[in-house]
């Protein structure tokens, strides 16, 4: 997957909790997530109002929302 399809993905999580299945890494979840808008650094990041979490979009596998 690439940033801009994860991106569209994530613009619906809105508090969600969010699943992502890395290939070859850990499960990554992410309780009451939000998508943290687009910076000058193009990294993907989500939210959980505590942390930041960056996204490392070519290993995704798959994701879960809700």
């Amino acid at each position: 997957m690439n940033a801009d399809q994860l991106r569209t993905a994530f613009s619906s999580l809105n508090g969600r909790d969010l699943r992502i299945e890395f290939e070859g890494a850990e499960t990554l979840l992410v309780r009451n997530a939000m998508l943290i808008p687009s910076e000058q650094d193009d990294l993907l990041k989500v939210t959980d109002g505590s942390h930041e979490y960056i996204i490392e979009c070519g290993r995704v596998a798959w994701i879960e929302i809700g």
